[in-house]
């Protein structure tokens, strides 16, 4: 495919065309086509596109003019430099979109670009014009590819009579490849492609041949650049499976499990050039070691509950096998008006690629001091745990766990003890785990526990469902729902570790509300009925996020929670309500949030609660 040009040949070959542009030292489309006019500083830029606002917008962000201008780079010589790029750039789109016969001219306060010397550049452009004739668009006469392993998915618009875009034609080899990567043929490629333009009818030929090459198995993993890790731990987290058939989907999982231990800051994996004399391929692992210590924090704010902060410090490779040790501690409710400081400190190890690869088992212990309104308890905790990972959506974790409690209340002293095996699943569809704008969010927890001198037997069941739908231009507007139940289900209500039982309001339930500020009081004490939580739990929330700018959102929203005395949301029953406002600013690390919420209905409310913390509500 060629053309002529006056002043300069700019030449690019993709897919197996050549072209050139057309650089004439007049505009002659001046005016033909219409266009916007852009003004960044004393330079204005002009796109005249033949093709549409589609393709017009496609060309101005693909344009290093367009850049430039942007981040205030509008010097002669940064303009001429970026012009004299955008020829290429441009044609290069161009044939992406199957116009093979375009004329591009960009001028310079009325001087082509390509007719001025890199040396000459003027000292100031105050007009830039980008003038664009695509030609007709090219059609496919026909769009053939072959062989194919079986359940290859092509583009659809790799067909005959579709736009013959370059990049349609390299997505159909590139997927043809993948193809038999799939099923094994590790060493497939494109043997040959003969794809032919015919300027007279405007329509493209191509024919793609592949070569799937042999059948390939995993052969060795060649691990390099560890300092503290062992290798033969290193090469159980990274789970290679040795001997089995060829996967590319096996890869990724190596590199997700070597991502998830956090032991390492980079991780290359590569397939080694040439096959083993036995038909299989080795992988080439590159690692880099992250500093083996990290510590963090976070904070909360209410104006009733008070200050929570909290901190952790964590080794991650503690005995040299990926074992990270992490020490959390939180200090909550400081300055409440409704109750006394809570305090609680915990230590878990966790060992990646126990049983299997991707199977972590942890030990944790934890003690904890609570200073409520209406009781004091104190608890610890010992457990051992595995955590599974089915996919990058399932997650399975299953535990068992010694606990003891001890309560202060009007009932005096109360010690609880069970032997609890808590299960968890979860299934998170959500786009974005920090600030969601679309999919849901699943997880159901089941803990059996026997009691003990006194203790109840039971379950504790809690499932929480959320879903976020996103609409307007960039998905700036976004409705976004929370549904929580929970039921304590086989024991009595006075014999049920008083940590087990079900409150609502504060941050995490009914905003507007106090903290815990919804129980029931069933419980006879010597001064009449105590409160504690319910045996039954329902909440929900709703909140309309708006994205007003890049970095700034306001929120709208309301929650609604209802407490019951008997299990199986039996019995008597108080429910309570909240609404509110705020602002979030996003941060690399999630958005800061601030929500100013009242009490909307119910018998608890307190005034308005004022709310500051990093995250999303839910």
């Amino acid at each position: 495919m060629r053309a002529y040009l006056r002043a300069v040949l700019v030449a690019s070959t993709v897919a197996g065309f050549g072209g050139a542009v057309w650089a004439q030292s007049s505009n002659p489309f001046s005016g033909l086509f219409g266009g916007r006019d852009e003004t960044d500083g004393p330079v204005s830029l002009l796109f005249q596109v033949q093709g549409g606002e589609d393709l017009e917008q496609r060309l101005r962000n693909a344009s290093l003019i367009s850049g430039a201008l942007s981040e205030g780079r509008t010097t002669g010589q940064d303009v001429l430099a970026a012009a004299r790029a955008d020829y290429a750039r441009i044609l290069g789109n161009l044939y992406d979109q199957g116009y093979y016969s375009a004329i591009i001219n960009i001028t310079l306060d009325g001087v082509e670009a390509a007719e001025i010397a890199p040396l000459d550049a003027p000292p100031a452009v105050r007009q830039v014009v980008v003038a664009v004739q695509t030609g007709p668009q090219f059609r496919f006469s026909r769009a053939a590819i072959a062989p194919l392993a079986p359940r290859t998915e092509l583009p659809d618009e790799y067909r005959q009579g579709e736009a013959a875009g370059t990049g349609t034609i390299r997505n159909a080899a590139r997927a043809g490849v993948e193809g038999w990567r799939n099923v094994g043929h590790a060493k497939a490629n494109v043997a040959g492609q003969e794809i032919t333009a015919d300027h007279i009818n405007n329509v493209v030929d191509s024919q793609i041949g592949l070569s799937p090459g042999p059948s390939v198995r995993f052969g060795r993993l060649n691990m390099r650049g560890y300092d503290r890790m062992n290798p033969r731990r290193l090469a159980k987290i990274a789970g290679l499976p040795e001997g089995a058939r060829f996967d590319p989907e096996e890869v990724e999982d190596m590199r997700k499990r070597l991502r998830r231990s956090g032991v390492f800051s980079a991780i290359t994996l590569e397939e080694a050039e040439t096959l083993n004399p036995d038909g299989s391929m080795d992988i080439n692992l590159t690692v880099v070691e992250q500093k083996p210590r990290r510590v963090g924090a976070g904070f909360e704010i209410s104006t009733t509950d008070g200050a929570m902060v909290s901190a952790y410090w964590m080794h991650r490779n503690l005995l040299g096998g990926g074992e990270r040790l992490r020490i959390d501690a939180e200090i909550d409710d400081m300055g409440s008006d409704t109750s006394g400081r809570d305090e609680e400190v915990t230590f878990r190890i966790d060992r990646p690629a126990t049983v299997t690869p991707d199977t972590t088992a942890y030990v944790l212990a934890s003690i904890s001091r609570e200073r409520e309104e209406d009781y004091d308890e104190d608890t610890g905790t010992v457990g051992l745990g595995f955590n599974h990972i089915f996919s990058d959506r399932f997650t399975f974790d299953t535990a068992v766990q010694y606990q003891f409690s001890r309560v202060y209340d009007d009932l005096g002293e109360t010690d609880f003890q069970v032997l609890a095996f808590p299960t968890s699943v979860m299934w998170d569809a959500r786009d974005n785990e920090n600030n969601a704008k679309r999919g849901y969010y699943l997880q159901g927890d089941a803990a059996p526990f026997k009691g003990f001198d006194g203790t109840d037997s039971g379950v504790r069941v809690l499932g929480e469902g959320r879903a976020y739908y996103s609409l307007g231009p960039e998905d700036r507007f976004t409705l976004a729902g929370r549904a929580r139940v929970g039921s304590v289900l086989g024991s009595d209500i006075e014999n049920t570790p008083r940590n087990y039982l079900f409150f609502s309001g504060g941050g995490g339930t009914v905003r507007g509300q106090p903290y815990q500020s919804l129980g029931v009081e069933v419980i006879q004490g010597p001064n009449g009925p105590i409160k504690t939580g319910g045996m039954s739990v329902a909440n929900l929330s709703a909140e309309v996020r708006w994205q007003v700018r890049e970095r700034i959102g306001v929120v709208a929203f309301a929650d609604y929670g209802e407490v019951w005395a008997e299990d199986g949301w039996n019995g008597t029953s108080e429910w309570h309500s909240g609404a509110g406002i705020g602002v979030r600013y996003d941060t690399p690390i999630g958005p800061l949030r601030f929500d100013v919420a009242g009490p909307t209905g119910g018998d608890t409310g307190e005034g308005v609660q004022l709310y500051l913390g990093l995250g999303q509500a839910f």
